[in-house]
Order: structure tokens, then sequence, then C-alpha cells
């Protein structure tokens, strides 16, 4: 996606944001919470965080959660080489998934979900 007049694109497509941060490099991260119903059908997927540079306007697809969760909170180490994301109510009102984190045979969780790079560089680069 090119320029702040672009549009949202299969990479870059949500609703329902819910949760804005700001890291030390200026990206804006942006945290999606839609209901199962807009999980479940239309062109959405699942909740999500994208991160947008607002200087060009590019907005591109960071993180997806597992299915039924909302995403919500994130921080970063001051190194920006660490991010911390919470996975809240995984697989709400799905009873055929995979419960989330732990797999079969367990209860779904929330989670905060600790993300590097694997070059061990900073996280937006």
């Amino acid at each position: 996606m090119a320029g702040p007049n672009a549009r949202l694109d299969a990479g870059s497509i949500h609703a329902s944001p819910d949760g804005l941060w700001s890291d030390r490099a200026g990206l804006l991260w942006i945290e999606t919470d839609m209901s199962g119903t807009q999980q479940s059908s239309g062109p959405f997927g699942e909740n999500q965080m994208l991160a947008m540079d607002v200087r060009t306007g590019d907005i591109r697809r960071f993180f997806v959660g597992p299915s039924g969760q909302e995403t919500t909170g994130v921080d970063m180490t001051p190194n920006m080489r660490t991010m911390f994301v919470n996975v809240q109510h995984p697989q709400e009102g799905r009873s055929n998934d995979v419960p989330w984190p732990d797999g079969p045979g367990t209860r779904p969780r929330s989670a905060t979900v600790v993300i590097t790079k694997n070059d061990g560089g900073m996280i937006g680069t």
C-alpha cells in the first residue's frame, strides 16, 4: 500500500479498532475487537493487530490471534526487540475449535504472547 490515499487491501483490511498504541519509532499499532459474527463472516477474518506508518499511511497486518479472541494490550521493551500482546477470551462462542493456547484436552485461556524477530532485530523494522 502506498501513501495516505491508498485503500485497504487483503493485508491491511480490518474492522472495529479497539486499541491504539504508538511505539518509540512512531509506528501506530491498531488492535481490533470484532464481535463473533464479524469474525465468522465477511472479509475481516479474526481479530488482529496492525502496524501503521503515520508518515506514509501504510497499514500492514502484523499479528492475527486465535479464533474468537480479542487482541488487547500491547507493550514493548525499551530496546524494541520484544513485544507483548494480550489475547483475551480465545474461542469465545466457538466449541469446535482446538483450545488455545494449550491444545486438545484443555480449556481456552487468555494469555500474553511474547513476540521477537528471528534475527533479534527491532520490531517494526
